[in-house]
């Protein structure tokens, strides 16, 4: 069948062709200029996040801070794969985290990737964050896989190099020092110039 004969076909009243837009699952990302450009009103759930950062220590985790310390009231783990550096109990703390609430898987390469991909699908994650070195397209794709079947919050951090790179993310944001957002990619938005959101905790 010809797209023009598809087309005629849709445009049939009597095709049913179901909500042409699917409300957005989310979690309050604690930041109001944040939550109200974002579908859903947060970070979304069953999605994969991206990232982007000009180096470690610029504010990152003080973006996901509000929801972490939300998400470790409950039950479930907040798993961090392979961070950077060891994370700092005092700082979690002060940002009202519950340490006891994470775990830290130190695994390196490709190991890294299949930990977050299987903590993501495992449905038994409140929210897993990983520092995927060297992943590929392929990689974030089954990431991105692995959170919207374990519909958990997925957050991938990675050098601003990779910017202009294709992914298949559904959230892409790069974080300039200062907790400057720039909304590079975005279901059902636009990208943005950064937004200016408070320094919660200068983690």
């Amino acid at each position: 069948m010809s797209a023009v004969a598809l087309q005629q076909v849709l445009r049939d009243p009597r095709i049913w062709r179901g909500p042409q837009t699917a409300a957005v699952v989310a979690e309050a990302s604690g930041h109001a200029h944040l939550d109200a450009f974002l579908p859903g009103g947060g970070w979304p759930l069953g999605a994969l996040s991206e990232i982007l950062i000009e180096a470690d220590g610029l504010g990152e985790m003080s973006l996901l801070l509000p929801v972490l310390a939300r998400l470790s009231e409950g039950e479930r783990p907040i798993v961090m794969v392979d961070p950077p550096y060891l994370p700092y109990p005092v700082a979690f703390a002060q940002g009202k985290l519950r340490s006891a609430r994470v775990q830290v898987l130190k695994v390196r390469g490709k190991d890294a990737w299949w930990a977050a991909e299987q903590c993501l699908a495992s449905a038994a994650c409140a929210a897993v964050l990983c520092w995927p070195q060297g992943i590929d397209e392929r990689g974030l794709r089954r990431l991105q896989l692995a959170a919207e079947s374990g519909r958990c919050l997925a957050f991938a951090f990675r050098d601003q190099r990779h910017a202009a790179q294709a992914s298949p993310a559904a959230l892409r944001l790069r974080v300039h020092s200062g907790l400057r957002v720039q909304v590079l990619k975005c279901r059902g938005r636009t990208a943005t110039s950064a937004l200016a959101l408070a320094d919660v905790s200068g983690l």
